[in-house]
């Protein structure tokens, strides 16, 4: 169930995945929340440095791996503007963080980019979190920020024709 709480973090992460596409990057956005509900870490992607490596999830991960003790990791919240792929999946999971609410899905993500006829930029296999990572209680997609979501990267590929 989506909480107020959990609507705050995911208009955040959308305000990240804005500042990134201000910066020219692909619009993604996260933050990390403790279990008390403070804010202990957000980026958006960076990927647009030539390290595609760069996705905030991913960031997040490392971040909790040298900042938050291994016993707490599991109450934290990874909240986020599009669901983790493959490589940021399997890093939440490596460093044992908790839940993850995506405000949009991988596969809304894919369906957009047929929508618009734009072949992936990746040879990495677009594959849900539950796919990759067992035992995460995963909440999304959340509609109504799926939606910005989307005008976010459709604004993107318009920028980038």
């Amino acid at each position: 169930m989506i909480t107020e709480l959990d609507k705050k973090h995911l208009a955040r992460c959308v305000e990240l995945a804005k500042q990134a596409l201000e910066a020219g990057d692909e619009p993604f956005g996260s933050v990390l929340v403790s279990p008390d509900g403070a804010v202990l870490f957000e980026d958006h992607n960076h990927a647009s440095s030539g390290d595609r490596t760069r996705h905030p999830e991913f960031e997040i991960a490392r971040w909790a791996a040298n900042h938050v003790p291994a016993a707490e990791r599991a109450a934290c919240t990874v909240y986020t503007s599009g669901e983790h792929c493959s490589m940021c999946a399997s890093a939440h999971g490596w460093v044992g963080l908790g839940r993850i609410v995506y405000a949009s899905s991988s596969a809304q993500y894919r369906q957009w980019l047929r929508e618009w006829g734009v072949a992936p930029t990746s040879k990495v296999r677009p594959l849900a979190i539950s796919e990759v990572v067992d035992g995460i209680p995963l909440d999304g997609p959340v509609p109504e920020f799926a939606e910005q979501v989307r005008l976010l990267h459709q604004e993107r590929m318009r920028r980038r024709a």
